[in-house]
């Protein structure tokens, strides 16, 4: 995978930058933007050395949201921004050729185009046009087998950016744990997590499974959990992880009309202790019904991790959020920008669009 700063000319080169650009917007207003903080040491990078900075990504999963409020909070955190509302075509190309060197340029959300989902061979090409080089910087989308993740590499002369080299480089030392080792898994969708959990049970010496995910183990275990969210899918693979010891399990709940939506107290308790313990902690998605103000066991487990000497990880949106809210980012070894990105690199040790760039 080559880096960046591999590239040997800059100076008034279009380069192409697939950006994590697809952060939460509310009423036209960025309402978090860790993500976009992260992005910057390569697009500073890229300004510096003079090159024609071109921002690509997404936000939203309907391609109807646009990046313009990403482009204005990003233009407070970097000088020489511009928002330009198409993706491709003669008019993106000449806004371009007009971009003075070391500016930045955000093109509209690239899921407007059917072609970016579907990675049309065409699409990626018009997107290829658009740059001489191409850089990959959005970890957080390196699952998708999408047109500007795996379609532009094979067109243009590709690079992993500062943040894609040292999110692999973090992730890659997760599969290498220090004992005692502590994984911590929450969430939802039992099928989009097995992967993962069948990964960490063989690595690492306590793998702890919350969230509505606690649930389905719970059921196939016993537990009368009444109305709680459920997957009632993948009942074999349930009862095999049920069976490995490094499992551990919510031992008490908090519940409201027949449901489970966080763990208790003495759960917590549990996890403060193996916390404590722990050598090397990592941690994906939140403890309960975090959307609906569940946030109790996430809370007592982030300052749990923040507190011990752990090499801690974390990532997944709800995850950061609550960090973010303790204002005890800083406390954690690395945050990782990806969700179910994080969990996919865990689980294989590479993603398509990492695989794309070699």
């Amino acid at each position: 995978m080559r880096s960046v700063r591999d590239i040997k000319l800059f100076e008034n080169i279009p380069i192409l930058v697939r950006a994590p650009l697809n952060v939460p917007v509310e009423n036209g207003v960025v309402t978090n933007d860790y993500r976009l903080r992260r992005a910057l040491p390569t697009i500073k990078f890229l300004s510096e050395k003079g090159a024609r900075v071109i921002l690509i990504g997404h936000i939203g999963e309907k391609g109807t949201e646009t990046l313009a409020p990403v482009a204005d909070a990003l233009s407070k955190l970097i000088s020489g921004v511009s928002f330009f509302p198409e993706t491709i075509g003669e008019r993106a190309r000449a806004a371009i050729r007009d971009l003075v060197p070391g500016n930045i340029l955000v093109l509209e959300n690239l899921r407007r185009n059917s072609g970016e989902k579907n990675n049309d061979k065409n699409f990626a090409r018009e997107l290829a046009g658009l740059g001489d080089i191409f850089v990959q910087d959005s970890f957080d989308t390196c699952h998708r087998t999408h047109a500007s993740i795996v379609g532009v590499p094979e067109i243009l002369p590709s690079y992993a950016g500062l943040l894609l080299e040292e999110e692999v480089r973090e992730l890659t030392s997760a599969l290498k744990p220090k004992s005692p080792s502590l994984a911590v898994i929450g969430g939802a969708k039992f099928s989009t997590k097995e992967p993962v959990l069948e990964k960490l049970l063989e690595i690492y010496d306590k793998v702890f499974v919350g969230g509505a995910l606690a649930n389905d183990f719970l059921k196939a275990h016993g537990t009368d959990v009444k109305k709680s969210l459920v997957s009632n899918a993948g009942q074999e693979a349930i009862k095999k992880i049920l069976s490995n010891k490094k499992l551990v399990l919510p031992i008490d709940f908090v519940m409201k009309d027949e449901m489970i939506l966080d763990s208790g107290v003495g759960t917590s308790a549990l996890l403060n202790d193996l916390a404590k313990k722990a050598k090397t902690i990592i941690w994906n998605g939140p403890l309960g019904n975090y959307e609906n103000g569940f946030v109790g066991a996430t809370n007592a487990f982030a300052q749990s991790v923040a507190n011990s000497k752990a090499h801690s990880i974390i990532g997944g949106g709800d995850t950061i959020a609550a960090i973010e809210q303790l204002g005890i980012m800083s406390d954690f070894s690395f945050v990782s920008t990806g969700g179910g990105a994080m969990l996919n690199f865990l689980a294989q040790g590479t993603l398509p669009g990492i695989k794309a760039l070699n």
